[in-house]
């Protein structure tokens, strides 16, 4: 007998969605990384909800408050994204029976410390008993109506820029499994990455204050998948030109016989911005980046071809539209040049290894 299909998470979403009366005049449609809500001043009240399970989303050696924080930085990205301030923190808690007060406490500290990391202060939420450890977090903030950086305004000719190097996460999560090591003056900086992750919020306000950006998401599922969903929302394609590659992912990759683009394009839970800018205004938004300490990476360029290439060497390969998706398991995917809306991620144990085909 043939088994049945596993649904994937964006293919749930899109049936949820299509069983929904959607809001007359929505701000923000449904497919980008928060919600919204015009208010009587037309301002908009910006929505955003995640959440973190232990099993798919804590690795071994992670310590409940660094689980906790990790729920609030998850959220704080995509507000980051948006170039959006976060004021007010939601939490949901789902709690295994055997949890102690000390583990409560844990949490309760990373709630905060999460929360006020990024100028926001928790105000309620709810309690409950599960199964697994379950953080469930909503934020809430303002934004002036149409100051929403959105994933669907790239444009042909616009410069593909980011926040910060990639691949270190990727390398960490492969070494907090126990399936790869590295040499000691790298490992300390590959799973602080991983157990400290951390928003670009302050760049990303910056840049939004620019008007320089065109289109922007996070990548916390990938890089390669990001660009994807932009290239998607925007109907363009990206020639990048750069691989933003970590030293230490190089090193990592060196010592392990890895392919370093596996671990920069399809690693996840990175958390940098992934833009697009207007080449007139670059310089601007560059130095708006670096009054907050930030710096602004340019990789590549936004084509009106449809689809997604790494230049480098005289050579081309494909970026593929694979990232992490939750309820799927391992399995090659062929490429889509086309982006699809929904594409099949290649997994192993849980979200914490892709392994690209």
């Amino acid at each position: 007998m043939r088994k049945p299909k596993t649904l994937g998470e964006r293919e749930i979403i899109e049936i949820i969605q299509n069983h929904l009366e959607p809001m007359p005049e929505m701000p923000i449609r449904f497919g980008d990384d928060v919600a919204a809500y015009e208010m009587e001043d037309g301002n908009l009240a910006v929505l955003k909800t995640d959440m973190l399970v232990g099993k798919t989303d804590v690795p071994s050696g992670m310590s409940l408050w660094q689980a906790a924080r990790k729920a609030v930085v998850m959220n704080a990205s995509d507000f980051a994204a948006k170039g959006v301030k976060p004021k007010a923190v939601l939490v949901a808690l789902g709690l295994p029976k055997e949890t102690n007060r000390r583990d409560v406490e844990e949490i309760a500290k990373g709630l905060n410390a999460g929360a006020r990391e990024y100028g926001a202060y928790v105000v309620g939420g709810d309690t409950g008993e599960a199964l697994d450890l379950v953080i469930s977090i909503s934020l809430f903030g303002t934004a002036k109506k149409g100051k929403v950086a959105l994933r669907s305004g790239a444009k042909p000719g616009d410069i593909v820029a980011v926040t910060g190097l990639f691949g270190k996460t990727a390398a960490g999560l492969k070494i907090l499994l126990k399936k790869s090591g590295a040499p000691e003056k790298i490992r300390e900086v590959l799973v602080d990455s991983v157990l400290m992750p951390r928003a670009r919020l302050a760049e990303g306000i910056a840049l939004n204050k620019t008007g320089a950006v065109t289109a922007a998401i996070d990548s916390s599922d990938g890089l390669a998948w990001s660009l994807h969903e932009i290239a998607h929302a925007s109907n363009v394609g990206f020639r990048i030109s750069k691989m933003p590659i970590a030293k230490e992912a190089q090193a990592f990759a060196e010592s392990n016989d890895l392919d370093p683009l596996d671990l920069v394009f399809y690693g996840g839970e990175e958390y940098e911005l992934v833009l697009t800018v207007k080449p007139k205004l670059w310089k601007k938004a560059e130095k708006a980046i670096e009054i907050t300490g930030g710096k602004l990476l340019r990789v590549g360029t936004v084509t009106a071809e449809r689809e997604l290439v790494l230049e480098s060497g005289g050579k081309k390969r494909a970026i593929k539209s694979q990232g992490y998706e939750h309820f799927m398991r391992a399995h090659d995917i062929t490429d889509d040049k086309k982006c699809p809306k929904y594409a099949t991620p290649v997994l192993i144990t849980g979200k914490y290894m892709s392994n690209p085909a």
